[in-house]
């Protein structure tokens, strides 16, 4: 299941966002969503795992908490999205 994350710190990398969401089960993916010109980060990414529960328990546990003094957005993707 594909997880939007938003509100991400400018300087975080895929392996962090990968880091996060590994102790709630098995990360096939994490994609920080960059500028194709300049390559900084547009503060959102992806994280795809493979089981719905553990995305479902993810979102539980992450969505509004603080990462690096901002307040994380964890939410399931839209169909479709990246």
């Amino acid at each position: 299941m594909r997880l939007y994350v938003g509100n991400l710190v400018y300087n975080m990398t895929e392996t962090e966002l990968n880091d996060l969401f590994s102790p709630y089960g098995n990360v096939k993916s994490a994609r920080i969503i960059t500028d194709h010109y300049t390559r900084q980060s547009k503060n959102f990414g992806y994280v795809e795992m493979e089981r719905r529960k553990d995305a479902y328990e993810a979102i539980e546990k992450l969505n509004g908490e603080t990462v690096s003094d901002k307040a994380i957005v964890v939410k399931k993707a839209p169909s479709g999205w990246a």
